[in-house]
């Protein structure tokens, strides 16, 4: 079985532009975060050795969980001019090493990611710094961190996915529900913290079989819960990522990818990237490789 690598280019380009210094191209224009962002991408190549690669973006039209709850990451301040005006480079950056990037309005780049992994026949590493989707993991699916900065980045499986939430990977959209995620601006169950939020869900599994038993919750806990049932079903379904979103898909498209083509040394050439040109260079090379040794 092979490996899909699928990368969250929203949140590795605004990890990127936080982490990078100022950048800009000849012709002045930003580039710090695109700079950040392929050099993550060359790291998570030579660190999980992928055949199949893919990019999810956002959208700008409004998802469909902030027309259910209109302040959902209302308190988020705009993208920087900086940031926004970057994200057409990343996607030039992909088209020319031949990696699909995909994105559907209405979704959120976590839905459509998930959408691609749940269909996947390989094993699947989801490249993201956005915890919400350490819920993807399964036996199939794993995802790759960053820890600080874009350096050093941690490989996450159930047993981390639960050290670090506190819950299972599939119990993460109840568990955010009950407790609310600043974040994304919803608050979860008023009264109830994360204490009693991994109580519930140790004993009874989901949200749905915790107001199926509601009657054998001790009192106070119990009227926290009524009084907040509708609101703990919406922020479930906020909280939960899309696994099918309705996006056409080649998976062996995302086995074309070629990190040194001429199309990329061209594209750095115009973006003033010298050390990453070299780079770039060294790192297909050693792919190639790689591919031929595999052949004997």
């Amino acid at each position: 079985m092979g490996k899909l690598v699928l990368i969250d280019g929203n949140a590795i380009l605004h990890r990127a532009f936080h982490a990078m210094p100022p950048l800009t191209t000849k012709s002045g224009e930003p580039i710090n975060a695109v700079y950040g962002l392929i050099s993550m991408f060359l790291r998570v190549i030579q660190d999980l050795k992928p055949d199949s690669i893919a990019v999810a973006f956002d959208e700008k039209e409004p998802t469909f969980r902030q027309k259910e709850f209109r302040s959902y990451q209302a308190q988020r301040p705009p993208l920087a001019d900086e940031l926004s005006s970057q994200f057409g480079k990343a996607r030039d950056f992909f088209e020319a090493a031949g990696v699909p990037v995909y994105s559907e309005p209405g979704f959120e780049a976590d839905d459509v990611i998930g959408t691609i992994a749940e269909k996947s026949k390989e094993d699947v590493v989801v490249v993201t710094g956005d915890r919400d989707m350490l819920q993807l993991i399964d036996n199939k699916v794993k995802l790759y961190m960053p820890v600080i900065g874009l350096t050093n980045a941690k490989l996450y499986d159930s047993v981390a996915a639960k050290e670090r939430m506190g819950v299972p990977p599939t119990q993460i959209p109840d568990y955010k529900a009950l407790v609310g995620d600043p974040s994304d601006n919803y608050p979860g169950v008023a009264g109830i913290g994360p204490v009693t939020a991994e109580k519930l869900l140790g004993k009874y599994g989901s949200i749905d079989k915790i107001y199926a038993h509601i009657e054998d919750i001790e009192p106070k806990i119990r009227q926290k819960l009524e009084a907040n049932k509708d609101n703990a079903k919406l922020f479930l379904r906020l909280a939960t990522i899309v696994k099918d979103v309705p996006i056409d898909v080649d998976y062996g498209e995302m086995k074309k990818w070629k990190v040194d083509s001429p199309k990329v040394i061209n594209l750095f050439q115009k973006y003033g990237f010298k050390t990453l040109t070299e780079r770039i260079k060294k790192v297909g090379k050693q792919i190639d490789t790689e591919k031929q040794t595999s052949l004997f």
